[in-house]
């Protein structure tokens, strides 16, 4: 695969994938069909969209590809007849967004390069390309933000993988191998988190001192 067709592909994936999850939310709500468009959109276009900003590009990814709003519009109609059949709703979006993440963090890194961005500001925005979008899901729905949640690899995961792809590259390797173990790098960090506990150490208030 080509650079120029594998950062559209990311973001077409990244897209779909967050657009699931917010349309997850919008079924916790228990909303009508316009407050999932209204998820999914807001979701899977919210991380790509600030990075896009962020870095000057003008159009932004969405106005430039517009099929990935039906894209999020199909996503919405998908949960919105099959949410009832899952049996945790919460646990399926939990893994959704760690799945998403691993897909929207190499496709920032990949925007920021074909920039020429210094590797500071290709990390940056391959944390803004995963976090936000999940970010604006979460306020916006009045769930606790995963970005946030206490002791668990979110923000850390989509740094770890960024870190991991700049580095690759600027050793030699591959793009699409860099972008890849970018991804494998962010899963595997998040999964580890949710599943084995893995999580930085949080701060302890001690009393004060005289």
């Amino acid at each position: 695969m080509t650079p120029e067709v594998t950062v559209p592909v990311l973001d077409y994936a990244s897209v779909l994938v967050f657009a699931l999850t917010g349309a997850l939310v919008a079924s916790r709500a228990q909303l009508d069909i316009v407050g999932f468009f209204f998820f999914a959109t807001l979701t899977g276009i919210g991380g790509g969209t600030l990075r896009d900003l962020l870095l000057g590009q003008d159009p932004v990814f969405w106005v430039q590809r517009p099929g990935l709003l039906i894209l999020t519009s199909l996503a919405s109609i998908l949960v919105f007849f099959t949410a009832h059949l899952l049996e945790s709703r919460y646990s399926v979006l939990l893994w959704l967004d760690a799945l998403a993440l691993a897909i929207a963090v190499p496709a920032g890194v990949g925007v920021a390069m074909d920039t020429g961005a210094s590797p500071i500001v290709v990390v940056a925005m391959g944390v803004v390309t995963g976090t936000f979008g999940g970010l604006l899901r979460d306020v916006v729905g009045n769930e606790l933000p995963l970005v946030l949640k206490q002791g668990e690899l979110y923000v850390t995961a989509t740094f770890g993988g960024a870190v991991v792809a700049v580095v690759l590259m600027e050793i030699g390797c591959p793009r699409i191998w860099a972008l890849a173990a970018c991804a494998v790098s962010v899963f595997g960090l998040r999964a580890g988190s949710m599943v084995l506990g893995w999580k930085l150490p949080t701060y302890r208030a001690r009393p004060p001192r005289n």
